[in-house]
C-alpha cells in the first residue's frame, strides 16, 4: 500500500492505465503465423514513447510480427548502453475459463487482470512509466538506454529477438547489460523479510521430434520390425528417466540464501527437500535442480488395420547451462538404435555471475523501497529473449521488480488461467526502477 499521506508520482498513476492498455492489444502468440501479431500493440508502445520525445522505430521479418527498438540518450553517452527489453506477445487464453476477460485488462481486487499482466505487460508498463515521467521532468539516464519491445518470445523469438540479432545487431552492439522478465519479485520469508530473486541464469530450450522408422505391413499380420511399438517404446523411457541433480553455480547459491534464511543446514544430498519449503515457486524452483526431458506430442499411423511405415514424437527437453553435451548424450542412450533425433526449437543455457555495478544497483534501490529485501540470483527453468542477446555478449538479468502478496501464486501467473497483477506490485515496480535507472 502507498504510505499514508504519500501523493502517487505520475509513473504510479499512469502505469495501472498503460498495463490496462496493453493487454487489451490482444496479441496472443499461436506459434504460427495465424495469430492477430503484435502490430497495434507496437504502434501503441511507439505512439507513448514519441510523446515524450523518443524516436523509435519498427522493425518486422514477418508482416504483422513488430520489434519497436529506441535510444534515450544519456548524460554520459561513452559508457556502454544499458539494454531494457521486453515482449509483447502472450500466450493464448480461453476467455471461457477466466474470472475476468482475459483482453479486457479490468482492475478488481486491487489487480490488474488479464493475459499479459505479469508475462511480461506488467514490465512493459512500468518501464514505460517511469522513463516517460523521467524524460517530462528532464531527468536523463545516466547512461544511454536501449528499449526493445519483442515480438514472438513466446514462440522462441524467431520473429523478434533472434531476427534483430541476426540482422541488426548494430542496434545493440554496444550494450553490455540488460534486464528484463521473470525476476525481481519478492519471495516471503517472514513478516518484514522478502527474498528478491534475480533472474542470473536460465534453462536451454531442446523441443525435438523424433522418428521411428520400420516396416509397414497388414495389422493382421506378425511384424517385429513395427515404428509404433519401437517409438512408444523410447518415449516411455524418456518420461520415465529422472536426470540426477546438478547444483550448477546460481542454483547453489539460491539454495543456500534460502536455507540461510531459514536457519536450517544446506543438505546438497536433500535439495529436493529444501526446495519444497518454498510453496507455490517450489515447481519453478524445483525444475532447475536437473535436466529434464517430458513428451509432449505423439503421431503415427492413418488406419486401424495397417501398421505405418513410421511414426513420430515431439518432447520438450530443457537442460542446465554446463551440461548440453552430456544431456544430449543421455538422450540418444534412452532413443536406442532405431529412433533418431532433431530440432524442432534449440536454444543455449545462459548464466552470468551475480556481481557487479549493475547487481549493486538493484540491490539498493529495492532496500530503498523495502528495508526487508535482501536480493539474491535464481535460475530459470523456461527461456526468454536474453538466449538470443547473450550472444552479442550481452550479460541478461532478469528484473521486473514487483513486491507481492504473501499468498499469491505467482509462478501459477505464467500461462495461467485468471492471471493477475497486484496494482500496488506495479507502483512498486516503476519506484525501484525509476532509482535502478538513475544507479545504473
Amino acid at each position: 500500500m502507498a504510505e499514508p499521506g504519500r501523493e502517487l508520482s505520475a509513473a504510479e498513476v499512469e502505469v495501472v492505465d498503460l498495463c490496462r492498455e496493453l493487454i487489451e492489444f490482444d496479441t496472443s502468440n499461436y506459434g504460427d503465423h495465424s495469430g492477430p501479431g503484435e502490430r497495434k500493440a507496437a504502434e501503441y508502445v511507439a505512439a507513448k514513447l514519441d510523446e515524450v520525445g523518443v524516436e523509435s522505430r519498427i522493425y518486422e521479418k514477418h508482416p504483422g510480427r513488430s520489434n519497436v527498438v529506441a535510444r534515450i540518450t544519456g548524460e554520459d553517452s561513452s559508457r556502454p548502453p544499458l539494454l531494457i527489453h521486453g515482449h509483447l506477445d502472450v500466450v493464448p487464453a480461453a476467455p471461457e475459463d477466466w474470472t475476468h476477460h482475459p483482453f479486457a485488462g479490468e482492475v478488481a481486487d486491487d489487480c490488474v487482470w488479464g493475459r499479459g499482466a505479469v508475462d511480461m505487460k506488467d514490465m512493459n508498463a512500468m518501464v514505460l512509466a517511469m522513463l516517460r515521467q523521467r524524460l517530462r521532468e528532464g531527468r536523463r539516464p545516466p547512461r544511454d538506454i536501449v528499449l526493445a519491445f519483442l515480438a514472438d518470445e513466446e514462440a522462441g523469438g524467431t520473429w523478434g529477438a533472434q531476427y534483430l540479432v541476426d540482422e541488426h545487431p548494430d542496434l545493440f552492439a554496444d550494450c553490455d547489460s540488460a534486464i528484463s522478465e521473470v525476476g525481481g519479485f519478492s519471495f516471503t520469508v517472514k513478516e518484514n523479510r522478502r527474498l528478491y530473486l534475480i533472474e542470473t541464469a536460465e534453462k536451454g530450450i531442446a523441443w525435438m521430434k523424433l522418428t521411428a522408422r520400420g516396416t509397414a505391413g497388414h495389422g493382421s499380420m506378425v511384424n517385429t520390425d513395427n515404428a509404433v511399438t519401437e517409438l512408444a517404446a523410447a518415449v516411455a523411457r524418456l518420461g520415465e528417466h529422472r536426470f540426477p541433480v546438478q547444483l550448477t553455480p546460481t542454483v547453489r547459491t539460491f539454495l543456500e540464501e534460502i536455507c540461510e534464511e531459514f536457519g536450517i543446514p544446506f543438505d546438497e544430498g536433500d535439495v529436493d527437500a529444501t526446495v519444497a519449503r518454498l510453496g507455490p515457486i517450489a515447481r519453478m524452483i524445483g525444475a532447475t535442480l536437473r535436466n529434464t526431458l517430458n513428451p509432449t506430442v505423439l503421431g503415427g499411423g492413418y488406419k486401424a488395420n495397417v501398421i505405418p511405415g513410421e511414426a513420430t514424437a515431439q518432447v520438450d527437453g530443457r537442460f542446465l547451462p554446463g551440461t548440453e553435451d552430456a544431456y544430449f548424450a543421455e538422450i540418444d542412450r534412452l532413443l536406442g538404435p532405431k529412433v533418431s533425433r532433431e530440432f524442432i526449437h534449440h536454444l543455449p543455457a545462459v548464466e552470468t555471475s551475480f556481481d557487479g555495478g549493475l547487481v549493486s544497483a538493484m540491490s539498493e534501490s529495492l532496500l530503498a523501497e523495502d528495508p526487508g529485501a535482501k536480493a539474491v540470483p535464481y535460475c530459470l527453468s523456461g527461456g526468454t529473449d536474453a538466449k538470443s542477446f547473450s550472444r552479442l555478449g550481452v550479460r541478461n538479468y532478469g528484473f521486473a521488480p514487483l513486491q507481492l502478496p504473501p499468498e499469491l501464486d505467482f509462478a501459477g501467473m505464467f500461462h495461467g488461467v485468471d492471471e493477475r497483477v497486484p496494482i500496488e506490485g506495479l507502483r512498486f515496480g516503476v519506484r525501484v526502477l525509476d532509482r535502478f535507472v538513475g544507479l545504473s
